[in-house]
C-alpha cells in the first residue's frame, strides 16, 4: 500500500544576504500523523527551517510543498502576548475566530432546537 507524504522537502537550501547558509540541500518527508522534532546547536537553521515549512520565508532554493489540503502552522520560540493581559485573555485572544465560529453554531443550533420544540407542542 503506498502512503502520500503530507510534507515534503528536496534539495532545499537557504542563504542569508552576506552568505551565511543556513540550510543546505535539506531533504525530508513527513507522513500524515508523524511526530518530528527539529534539534540543532544555536544558529544552526531549525527556527528558519519551521518558518520555510509554514510558509513564512519564501527566500530559498529547492522544493518544498505541503499535500493538498494540509495545513502547517507556526508558534515562535519567544510569543507576542499583550502583557496587559492575564494568561487566560491572552489564549482566548488567540482563538478567537475560532470561538466566533463555535458560539454562532451554539447559538444557531440553540435556536433550531427552540423552533423544533415549539413545533412538535402545536
Amino acid at each position: 500500500m503506498s502512503r502520500q507524504f503530507i510534507y515534503h522537502m528536496r534539495g532545499l537550501s537557504k542563504t542569508y544576504p552576506g552568505g551565511k547558509q543556513v540550510l543546505n540541500n535539506i531533504h525530508l518527508s513527513f507522513y500524515p500523523d508523524a511526530k518530528i522534532g527539529v534539534l540543532g546547536v544555536n544558529g544552526a537553521g531549525k527556527s528558519t527551517l519551521l518558518k520555510i515549512m509554514a510558509g513564512m520565508d519564501k527566500e530559498w532554493t529547492g522544493e518544498a510543498w505541503v499535500a493538498e489540503g494540509a495545513r502547517v502552522g507556526y508558534l515562535p520560540q519567544e510569543p507576542k502576548l499583550d502583557e496587559t493581559l492575564n494568561v487566560r485573555e491572552n489564549v482566548m485572544l488567540g482563538v478567537a475566530p475560532q470561538k466566533a465560529i463555535l458560539d454562532r453554531y451554539n447559538e444557531l443550533a440553540m435556536n433550531y432546537s427552540d423552533e423544533t420544540a415549539d413545533e412538535m407542542t402545536n
